[in-house]
C-alpha cells in the first residue's frame, strides 16, 4: 500500500530540514504550461497580423499582384503540355513560346469577335429591358403594389428634404478618359501576365532547384522535392482539366443555341465557358442572360424557354457527372468555402478575382493536404466526401 501511494504522488526529497518536491518525468509544471500558452497566443496574434497585412497589400497593390497570380495560374495550367512536348524532344523555351502565342491569339481573337455583339447588347440594354418588361407584363401584376409603395416612399423622401439644402454632386472624370485609363490598365495586366507566364514555363526546373538548395539535409531535400512536384502536378492537372471542361461546355452550349435559333450563339457559348469558373453563380448568370434574350427573340413563350432549359441541362450534366468523373472527388470544395472565396476575391479584385477564386482555393487545399500541420485547413475546405474517406480508411488500420 505504501509503495502504491508513493508511486502515485510526486516524489519528495529532503535536504536538511527542507523538503523539496520532485516533479515526475512527463508531467509539465505550471510555468511550462503558462509559457506554452503564451507562445500559442503570440503565434496566433502574429498569424492574424500577417493575414491582415496580406489582405491589405493584395487590395492596394492589386495592379501588381493580379498579373503575377494570373501568370502563375496560366503557367501551371500549361505546364503539363510543356512537359509532354519536352518528352518528345521539344525544348521548354520553344514550347512555352508557342503556347503563349497561341493563348494570345485565341484570347485576342475571341475578344475581337465578341466585341461587336457585346457592344451591341450593351447599347440595346434599355430596349431589351423594355421589351422584356412588355413580354412579362402578365407576370408583373402581383408585384405592382410593392413597386408602387416603393415609389411613394421615394417621393416622400424627396419632398421631406429641407428647401435650403442643396445636393452636392462630385464631378466625375470624362467617359473617354476613364475608358482610356481602364483600357491601358487592362493592356498592361495582360502583357505582364503573358510575359511572366512565358518566363515561368521556359525556366523549367530552375525554381525547384532553388527550393531544394535552401534545405540542408538530404532527407529534407527529398521530402521538399516530392511535395513540390506533387502539388505542382495536381494543380496543373486540375487547372488544365477544368479549363478544357469549361471550353467544351461553351462549345456545346453555343452549338445547341445555334440549332435552336438563338441570336449570337457564339457569345453565349463564350459566356457559359467563362462564367462556369464561378460554381453555382456562373451557371445562374448564364441561364438568366440566355432566358432574357430568348424571351424577347421568340414569339412563343414556350419555345423561348427551350434555350434556358438547354443551358440548365448542360450545366447539370457538367456539374453532376462530367467534372466529378474527370477531376475526382478529392479536389472538391464545400459550397460554403466557395461562396466565401468568391465574395472575398470579387470584393478584392472585382470580376477577375471572382473568376480565379475557386482555382486559388484548390491551390490552397492541395498545398495544405501535403503538410501535417495544415491538414485541418484542407479538411475544412474539402467537401463532405473527402473528409470522411480518411476516417473510414483509418478504422481497419487501428483495428489491426
Amino acid at each position: 500500500m505504501k509503495e502504491f501511494s508513493r508511486a502515485t504522488r510526486p516524489d519528495t526529497a529532503k535536504i536538511g530540514d527542507t523538503a523539496m518536491t520532485v516533479q515526475p518525468p512527463g508531467e509539465a509544471t505550471p510555468e511550462v504550461i503558462r509559457t506554452a500558452s503564451d507562445t500559442r497566443l503570440m503565434r496566433s496574434l502574429l498569424i492574424g497580423i500577417f493575414i491582415f497585412m496580406a489582405v491589405y497589400a493584395l487590395y492596394f497593390a492589386r495592379e501588381f499582384f493580379m498579373p503575377v497570380i494570373l501568370a502563375f495560374m496560366l503557367a501551371l495550367m500549361l505546364t503539363p503540355i510543356v512537359r509532354f512536348l519536352r518528352k518528345r524532344g521539344v525544348p521548354e523555351s520553344i514550347s512555352a513560346t508557342l503556347l503563349v502565342l497561341l493563348s494570345v491569339i485565341g484570347i485576342g481573337g475571341t475578344g475581337y469577335f465578341m466585341s461587336g455583339p457585346v457592344m451591341e447588347l450593351v447599347n440595346d440594354a434599355p430596349a431589351i429591358g423594355r421589351q422584356l418588361t412588355e413580354r412579362l407584363a402578365e407576370l408583373r401584376h402581383p408585384f405592382e403594389r410593392v413597386m408602387q409603395a416603393s415609389r411613394q416612399v421615394e417621393e416622400v423622401a424627396d419632398t421631406a428634404q429641407e428647401p435650403g439644402v442643396q445636393k452636392v454632386v462630385m464631378a466625375q472624370p470624362g467617359i473617354i478618359s476613364q475608358a482610356a485609363g481602364n483600357l491601358l490598365a487592362a493592356a498592361t495586366t495582360v502583357a505582364i501576365t503573358f510575359v511572366l507566364s512565358l518566363f515561368l514555363m521556359a525556366s523549367g526546373t530552375m525554381f525547384y532547384e532553388k527550393i531544394i538548395q535552401s534545405f540542408g539535409r538530404m532527407s529534407e531535400k527529398k521530402r521538399a522535392l516530392r511535395v513540390v512536384y506533387d502539388v505542382e502536378r495536381e494543380i496543373s492537372r486540375y487547372l488544365l482539366t477544368v479549363a478544357l471542361i469549361n471550353g467544351s461546355l461553351g462549345v456545346v452550349i453555343g452549338f445547341g443555341l445555334w440549332a435552336i435559333g438563338m441570336p449570337n450563339p457564339f457569345v453565349w457559348g463564350v459566356f457559359a465557358a467563362l462564367f462556369n469558373f464561378l460554381p453555382y453563380i456562373g451557371a445562374v448568370m448564364t441561364i438568366l442572360l440566355v432566358a432574357a434574350i430568348s424571351i424577347i427573340s421568340f414569339d412563343s413563350l414556350a419555345y423561348a424557354l427551350l434555350a434556358p432549359a438547354f443551358v440548365v441541362l448542360c450545366n447539370i450534366i457538367e456539374g453532376q457527372f462530367v467534372t466529378p468523373l474527370v477531376v475526382g472527388r478529392r479536389l472538391e470544395i464545400n459550397a460554403v468555402a466557395i461562396f466565401i472565396a468568391i465574395a472575398f476575391w470579387s470584393w478584392l479584385w472585382g470580376f477577375v478575382g471572382a473568376l480565379i477564386a475557386v482555382p486559388i482555393l484548390v491551390v490552397i487545399k492541395v498545398f495544405c493536404d501535403h503538410f501535417e500541420s495544415l491538414r485541418h485547413v484542407g479538411n475544412f475546405l474539402a467537401a463532405q466526401q473527402t473528409v470522411e474517406e480518411p476516417e473510414e480508411q483509418s478504422e481497419p488500420t487501428g483495428a489491426g
